[in-house]
């Protein structure tokens, strides 16, 4: 694996092998081990050690052990080692050597017969660390011929040549700063933006007003690290590692199983302190007390039971601290989620919606709630949540039919319609806005930009609609009508529950279908689904046979089904805060709120493993 998209070009045998320092290839720079990296205990003085030798300041001399001819003769006997294990070795050796334990590198390089790096490069590194930049000029006239691209010459140069200006003006030499940037940044013809920057440093009064104004830790081995750091990705890494690529590669593997993982519903965490490198990462069923099993919603936590007809709707406010349920009983109940216990309490009850709730929004700051009523319901309620107040009650005719609505993300406006043909925008006190004539919605989607809404339609598509310049583009076409749609956060994804066809997963942007989730029942009731858990990568929907059912969203297989409702589940809704709190609502008059399965003991586990199953297909 290489960070830099460079080749292993046709040196890298020559460079790795231990051949080749045997024929008397050895680093310039005084203060090296044998591996050909600057000791971490040098102290400055120049003076490098390997296997208990020395050698003098500026000597001039590699510290590298002279092989006998035995030694060379038993090392050309061995197995000759493949480019994959060489790559091994030298990612060990880099690992080693920054925990400080040069003398096992030394052991490791010269058995295995590899070396760390280029004796260019390490002479290279020694320059940069030492701050000996005239030095370090000449090294990048070595390395020209091991690189594949002339122009990050120019590059590297740019970058050593800043930090001796910088490091001039730090230590107040401003005329030796003055000439490096007249007379060799000047001249490279290269980013000459950031050379107009780097001039406007010299009016810094002291040292700390350079550091800020520059965001530069200052002289010394921190800024010459992070120089070297950034110097070695124009270097292919036959020539030196890119910097601390074993971390590097076993953080992309452990970020990798993760995302692999059906069940992973954790914050993702980039430190390898946080897991074990000794096993697989495992979120499953035969897992149940592991710390990111405990995060999926499995198991049902409470049953609220005050409503006393069918649910219809249910939606956790932006911020996961309430939930608001609807139904036929002509109630909304806003129930308060615990933030420790994640239970639920009600909290009001907003009543008189005589054709009762089929369709809740929340406003952007949560302040508001609107509901909706079903087919042959011609207003809409604007609840104001905090003071249980009915701000709006609104209705432009008997004739309509308001049975969807969204909100444009300014809090201010909202957009309502329904299928008989109405589609308006309106303020806060229900005066009309805008209106468009003709379109039949089925539900609607305010993007996050404020000026595009997308509206399903009685003629199977999604058609985006602009209400500044009154254009409109089919975005969705599907075979069969779409019965309720959600997008993702970052609006990129739209989830369809599609008559007789189940759940369907369209990318808005490429305004292709993306994936068909398998095993719901879906005719032609309004069913409603979710994203939910962290970075939204699990996909809920209810469904006719009286089940839960959950996805990841790369896989077309349930990885959960939930049961324990007798009659339909309409809609479902995952807290957006709280990644392990998932509700439903269903016809069976029950709304249901599912949350990670508590600390069982293996039989406990089979009988909850009856209420959640296919788990692990």
């Amino acid at each position: 694996m290489q960070s830099n998209g460079a080749g292993q070009g046709q040196e890298s045998t020559d460079l790795s092998c231990l051949n080749s320092a045997q024929n008397g290839e050895s680093s310039t720079a005084g203060g090296t081990h044998s591996n050909g990296l600057l000791s971490s205990t040098d102290n400055g003085n120049g003076v490098g050690t390997s296997n208990g030798s020395a050698t003098g300041p500026g000597s001039g001399t590699s510290a590298a052990p002279t092989a006998s001819g035995s030694e060379v003769g038993s090392l050309k006997k061995k197995k000759r080692l493949s480019q994959a294990e060489e790559d091994v070795i030298r990612l060990i050796g880099q690992h080693l050597h920054g925990l400080g334990l040069n003398q096992t590198v030394d052991l490791l390089m010269q058995e295995s017969g590899c070396r760390l790096e280029h004796s260019s490069a390490t002479k290279f590194r020694n320059h940069v660390m030492e701050g000996e930049w005239d030095k370090a000029e000449n090294d990048l006239n070595e390395l020209r011929a091991l690189m594949h691209s002339p122009n990050a010459i120019v590059r590297m140069k740019f970058l050593l040549l800043q930090q001796k200006y910088l490091e001039y003006l730090e230590d107040g030499k401003v005329l030796e700063a003055l000439q490096v940037l007249r007379g060799e940044l000047t001249p490279l013809k290269y980013n000459t933006d950031r050379i107009h920057v780097l001039s406007g440093y010299l009016m810094c009064s002291h040292a700390e007003d350079l550091k800020a104004k520059a965001e530069w830790e200052g002289k010394g081995t921190a800024s010459r690290c992070r120089l070297l750091d950034k110097l070695q990705t124009y270097l292919p890494p036959s020539v030196m590692l890119p910097p601390r690529r074993m971390q590097t590669l076993l953080r992309q593997a452990v970020e990798l199983q993760r995302d692999r993982c059906l069940y992973h519903n954790t914050k993702l965490d980039s430190s390898l302190d946080s897991v074990s490198l000794l096993l697989d990462h495992v979120c499953s069923r035969s897992v149940l007390h592991s710390p990111h099993w405990k995060q999926f919603p499995c198991y049902t936590q409470q049953i609220l039971t005050e409503h006393c007809n069918e649910v219809w709707f249910c939606k956790f406010s932006n911020d996961g601290t309430k939930l608001a349920t609807g139904s036929k009983d002509t109630t909304v109940i806003i129930w308060q989620v615990d933030p420790e216990t994640h239970q639920l309490k009600l909290l009001r009850t907003l009543e008189g919606h005589a054709y009762g709730v089929s369709y809740l929004a929340w406003s952007p700051d949560d302040m508001y709630l609107i509901a909706c009523g079903p087919d042959d319901c011609s207003e809409l309620w604007l609840w104001n949540v905090q003071t249980g107040e009915l701000r709006t009650k609104m209705s432009q005719s008997h004739e309509d039919s308001l049975t969807s609505v969204a909100w444009n993300p300014d809090g201010k406006r909202f957009v309502t319609g329904g299928q008989r043909g109405q589609f308006y925008q309106c303020d806060l006190d229900g005066n009309l806005l805008d209106s468009w004539e003709g379109v039949r919605v089925q539900c609607l989607w305010c993007l996050g930009d404020g000026r595009a809404v997308l509206a399903s339609d009685t003629h199977q598509r999604i058609r985006g609609y602009n209400f500044e310049d009154l254009t409109d583009r089919n975005i969705v076409q599907e075979d069969h009508p779409i019965m309720s749609f959600t997008v993702s956060k970052n609006g990129r994804l739209a989830l369809l529950n599609v008559a007789t066809q189940g759940v369907h997963l369209w990318d808005l942007q490429d305004r292709v279908l993306v994936r068909k989730y398998q095993g719901v029942t879906q005719g032609f009731y309004t069913i409603h689904s979710c994203f939910g858990g962290h970075n939204e990568d699990f996909i809920a929907s209810g469904s006719e046979d009286h089940k839960v059912y959950i996805w990841h969203r790369r896989g077309e297989l349930p990885i959960a089904e939930l049961t324990g409702h007798t009659r339909t589940v309409n809609c479902v809704s995952w807290n957006p805060v709280i990644p392990g709190l998932l509700a439903s609502a269903s016809d069976d008059g029950t709304v249901r709120v599912w949350g990670p399965a508590p600390f069982l003991d293996s039989q406990e586990a089979d009988g909850l493993n009856e209420n959640c199953s296919n788990m692990d297909s």
